[in-house]
């Protein structure tokens, strides 16, 4: 396992890729993994074409997770239980796993501008109550714009939200600075991770009646510098 790398599960969908494009060009090793290795291997090649001698590759979802200390989900809520069940095995003691997922209504055949009821609380709760013991959950990146994640030549105005236990919480805001831009901010214990995905629907909303289709972000005012 290199100690650098990035593992994001689901890194051929829109905004899974788009952070892979971002810490490859910031120079970070990234893992991209998928249920399919053909796609995750696809996507590896066009991260590399996107940033000329990227250290990335793709493998399937649990080769990946074995890569990198930090195992990124980003996979639609309703194959977010499967892509845990699917990886449990190769998870490892200290490893941290961020939830992006959002519990969207669309899951259930209705409008992404609402969310569902999730039993644990959050789709970050659940996925806690997934993983194996000594593995940490946290919560992020759910309100960055995967348009703006693929537009290399430009900053990312947005801040994330980083939820979960102090020290993982830590390792994961730090990820932020790697993406010119983006600004993490200090979200407490994993259980506001409620709080930050219903957000997302709010957002998505607001995409489509202000005609967004790059994709909102959102700013918090009044932080004191880190």
């Amino acid at each position: 396992m290199d100690a650098n790398a990035i593992a994001i599960l689901g890194g051929t969908g829109d905004q899974g890729l788009g952070l892979a494009l971002r810490f490859a060009k910031a120079g970070r090793p990234v893992v991209i993994g998928s249920r399919k290795l053909d796609r995750a291997v696809t996507a590896a090649d066009e991260v590399r074409a996107a940033v000329p001698g990227a250290a990335v590759e793709g493998l399937e979802n649990a080769d990946a997770t074995k890569k990198a200390p930090i195992v990124i989900l980003s996979v639609p809520f309703e194959h977010t239980a499967g892509t845990v069940k699917g990886i449990k095995e190769s998870l490892a003691p200290g490893q941290v796993v961020v939830s992006m997922g959002v519990p969207l209504a669309s899951a259930i055949g209705d409008g992404a501008v609402r969310t569902v009821g999730v039993w644990q609380g959050s789709c970050a709760e659940l996925v806690e109550a997934l993983v194996p013991s000594g593995v940490a959950v946290v919560s992020a990146f759910q309100n960055v714009s995967a348009h703006r994640l693929r537009e290399l030549d430009h900053p990312v105005e947005c801040d994330v939200v980083v939820s979960g236990a102090a020290e993982p919480r830590r390792r994961v805001m730090a990820l932020c600075d790697l993406v010119p831009g983006l600004r993490a901010v200090d979200g407490g214990p994993l259980a506001n991770a409620r709080i930050v995905e219903s957000i997302t629907a709010l957002l998505i909303g607001f995409n489509i009646r202000y005609k967004v289709p790059e994709g909102v972000g959102v700013r918090f005012t009044g932080l004191p510098d880190a």
